[in-house]
């Protein structure tokens, strides 16, 4: 799989921005039928099962809209690899394609969804180093199983601006995402999506309908979702196992901060009948010491990953979208 920790330096060096600033919203994703054809195309032929395929979204921002022209995937590679330099791979082909005149600007990356569950740590970060390079830059996610049913999933998210500032900080602590009201329902904001083709396209599109038999149509009403509704019920009872495990980490902090608190209340009632008896033998008191070294509060549990754990819940509960 594709690795993005670089992406800030290949991001910046090919920033898409045209008619507009980069401190403007994106309210609505132009996507090429071309594109959507490739993306589909690269599933297809090295997408196998939960296999997840990525790739590179190129194009242009014309004020508030966000246009994706074209898009090449990541090649897959395993870790034996070693000679393969992915950035290397990514600026080599936005010179080609601009050499043949081709969009080459970044506005995101898309990836592929295994029964809708795609929210985790790993897209989170990759999104963030995308947004904070470009701001307009999106995400496309892609269900291959939903679109095989004969509805094209596509959606295009983005992190709202709250969990920017959160990555920013890197503030993770219960604390600091209580304090800025992070949940797992305002993580990611939808961005509503228009496929764009010529007319040429158009013309071609309705010969292809009419020349289709009236069964291939009925075939979109077949409502046997049976194997479909198991394998999404055993991800979600998987999602369920994790957040129990969560909870469980949880109440082991709870009741080791508690058990934490009474020991100290129980070494501050010995020095004060200490001090009480040494004053009662005209002694100086006891000096005075740093409680925060003697007890040391015990790292709570991250909340970022129950977050996340919750969202692919959602994902497995509302598979349409967010």
């Amino acid at each position: 799989m594709a690795s993005r920790k670089e992406l800030s330096s290949v991001s910046s060096s090919g920033m898409a921005s045209t008619g507009g600033t980069l401190d403007s919203p994106v309210k609505q994703v132009q996507i090429e039928g071309l594109v959507v054809m490739k993306i589909i195309k690269h599933y297809q032929e090295e997408g196998q099962g939960s296999e997840v395929v990525q790739g590179v979204l190129l194009g242009l921002v014309v004020d508030d809209r966000l246009e994706i022209t074209n898009c090449f995937p990541f090649p897959q590679h395993t870790e034996d690899d070693a000679d393969f330099d992915e950035v290397q791979y990514q600026m080599e082909m936005m010179r080609s394609l601009r050499h043949v005149n081709i969009d080459h600007l970044h506005v995101g990356w898309y990836q592929s969804t295994y029964y809708g569950s795609f929210v985790s740590r790993a897209l989170l970060d990759s999104q963030f180093s995308y947004q904070h390079a470009i701001e307009e830059s999106v995400v496309l996610i892609y269900d291959p199983i939903k679109t095989a049913q004969g509805s094209l999933s596509l959606k295009a998210y983005r992190l709202t601006p709250k969990l920017m500032e959160i990555c920013k900080e890197k503030d993770f602590t219960p604390e600091g995402l209580k304090k800025a009201s992070i949940g797992f329902e305002n993580m990611f904001e939808e961005v509503p999506i228009v496929i764009k083709n010529s007319h040429l396209i158009n013309v071609l599109m309705w010969e292809l309908e009419d020349k289709s038999t009236v069964a291939d149509k009925h075939e979109l009403l077949n409502l046997s979702s049976s194997n479909h509704l198991e394998k999404s019920l055993q991800l979600l009872m998987d999602r369920v196992d994790d957040m129990s495990q969560e909870i469980v980490k949880y109440n082991t902090y709870s009741r080791n901060l508690s058990k934490q608190q009474q020991q100290k209340h129980q070494y501050l009632q010995r020095r004060q009948q200490e001090n009480a008896q040494r004053q009662s033998r005209g002694e100086a008191p006891l000096p005075e010491e740093d409680m925060s070294k003697l007890f040391k509060p015990p790292q709570p549990p991250p909340r970022m990953d129950s977050l996340l754990i919750a969202g692919r819940e959602q994902d497995h509960l509302h598979p349409g979208g967010k």
